[in-house]
């Protein structure tokens, strides 16, 4: 099992990475609140690691901070809740507001997320409110590194499940205009979960 990767940032694309290491590529899929705190292209990183072993694929994810690496595979314990819900999740909240979610039983929040309805915010609440503990947040936006950010964005949103029609509508009305590719999503994810920050 791969738990952690230090290794240089080549591309960040939401929501994959390639991480050079010692000149192997690795390819990781991680959460929008992973990407607002990756350093500039060329630099080095970090990353805590979750393999997932398919009869089809071998998946990896990455993290920055080892809480939400572990709160993943919490959330991935949960009935009904695979890598991409568990991604969808921890790209809609920071880890501090989803653990007050789960906390509080807060259901509106979690089925604003794409992938989760009623049912399933329910079960997280239950089965993850007595083992999650109080959490630290913050991850500022970082510089973009791609030409066609509004796309980019868009492009991202879908691929954490949002309809491109919703995720269109919520990057043009977010005020990220002339941000970064993260910025952008950031802001759009505020939009579509109530237009909460």
């Amino acid at each position: 099992m791969i738990g952690r990767l230090v290794g240089t940032l080549v591309r960040k694309q939401p929501p994959e990475l390639l991480l050079d290491v010692g000149g192997v590529g690795y390819e990781l899929e991680a959460p929008m609140t992973t990407f607002y705190d990756l350093p500039a292209l060329g630099q080095e990183v970090t990353l805590f690691t979750h393999m997932v072993v398919r009869d089809d694929a071998h998946l990896l994810f990455g993290f920055t901070e080892l809480r939400q690496r572990d709160l993943f595979r919490a959330l991935l314990k949960v009935s009904g809740v695979g890598p991409r819900v568990g991604l969808a999740i921890l790209s809609g909240l920071t880890t501090e507001n989803l653990v007050t979610c789960i906390t509080v039983g807060d259901v509106a929040q979690l089925t604003r997320i794409p992938g989760i309805g009623r049912k399933t915010a329910e079960r997280l609440i239950v089965d993850l409110r007595d083992r999650l503990e109080s959490s630290v947040d913050g991850e500022p936006p970082l510089p973009g590194d791609t030409a066609t950010p509004e796309q980019d964005a868009i492009s991202g949103l879908v691929a954490l499940g949002y309809r491109s029609g919703d995720a269109a509508r919520a990057v043009r009305e977010s005020d990220t205009h002339g941000g970064s590719v993260e910025e952008m999503i950031r802001g759009a994810l505020q939009q579509l979960a109530g237009g909460h920050g």
